[in-house]
């Protein structure tokens, strides 16, 4: 499972031009699942996210969770971060869990994050045609993958 975790000032999703969900302050999560990812991925991420220090102290220095400053999230999900692009010039996504996989542990994966992070993560839709907009705060990026966090 990797996760591109981004501390952000705002951010929305929109779906057919209506705003799905929206967010201040906090963290936007895009998540991409694969076939060999099970609940002890979605897991292990849900729990260092929660910890993750990205937000100023009163010292302005990263050192605080987004649960010590009250911040909001969103997730959403994007296949596309299982992208091969080893051979030719178009991304293959073969990595990239189907649907009847990736939606169960999807899902399973904003209860974990909600439960970490204290506060209801805010959604995309999976499968969507989504146009996400954010305010990345920092700039402040950081990528995960729950094969490397050990």
């Amino acid at each position: 499972m990797r996760v591109v975790l981004q501390r952000v000032r705002r951010c929305s999703v929109t779906i057919d031009g209506v705003v799905h969900s929206s967010i201040g302050a906090g963290m936007m999560l895009l998540v991409g699942i694969e076939d060999a990812d099970g609940r002890e991925d979605a897991d292990k991420l849900a729990a260092k996210i929660g910890k993750m220090r990205i937000f100023d102290d009163e010292n302005g220095v990263m050192n605080l969770s987004v649960t010590q400053v009250g911040g909001e999230v969103m997730i959403v999900s994007q296949f596309t971060l299982f992208a091969s692009i080893k051979k030719g010039n178009r991304p293959s996504y073969i990595r990239a869990a189907a649907p009847d996989v990736a939606i169960p542990l999807y899902e399973y994966f904003i209860e974990r994050v909600a439960a970490e992070c204290e506060t209801k993560p805010q959604c995309g839709v999976f499968g969507a045609d989504m146009k996400v907009e954010l305010v990345n705060d920092g700039p402040v990026t950081i990528l995960m993958d729950s094969k490397n966090l050990e």
